[in-house]
């Protein structure tokens, strides 16, 4: 039952942080056009954003993305990990007192070493689940520096009023 519950922790894992890595990418790849359209005289020509506020939007909006996806990896990870030390734990117990009732000169031996596996254990699934947050944590960093970087090139956002500033002095 232990073996089963490792084994299937790292699939679940590389699920999750390619569901991180999805909604970036469409959002990336994302293609922005423009249409025009002719004005009436009940709409002047300035009712349309400029292709920098629309960049701004979409910039908003990935980050706001990135977010959400990095919240909701590390919320699934860390409620698998816990599910599966619960499941380890469950299980490690019932071995123990299955052993318990057997009796003998074995049932001190056994008994140790169910400790020390079940204390083994639960070590390992939970510095799993903190190895995957920290993993989450760094992309979803990441994937903002990226974005900031992009918003450096785009005339009229702060990171490129930022950049401007740093670049001159």
């Amino acid at each position: 039952m232990t073996t089963y519950n490792l084994r299937a922790l790292p699939a679940a894992l590389i699920v999750v942080l390619a569901s991180i890595g999805l909604p970036a990418m469409a959002q990336t790849s994302a293609t922005t056009t423009t249409t025009t359209t002719a004005t009436t005289p009940a709409m002047p020509a300035t009712a349309q954003p400029t292709l920098t506020e629309r960049a701004k939007e979409t910039g908003k909006e990935a980050v706001d993305a990135t977010e959400r996806g990095a919240k909701k990896a590390y919320r699934a990870t860390k409620n698998t990990a816990e599910k599966a030390a619960d499941a380890t734990e469950r299980g490690t117990k019932k071995a123990y007192r299955k052993t318990k009732e057997v009796g003998g000169e074995a049932v001190d031996a056994t008994e140790s070493g169910a400790k020390k596996a079940y204390n083994a254990t639960k070590r390992g699934v939970h510095k799993a689940g903190d190895a995957t947050a920290n993993v989450a944590h760094k992309t979803a960093d990441g994937m903002r520096t990226a974005g900031n970087k992009i918003g450096e090139k785009i005339p009229g956002t702060e990171q490129n009023e930022a950049a401007k500033a740093a670049g001159k002095q």
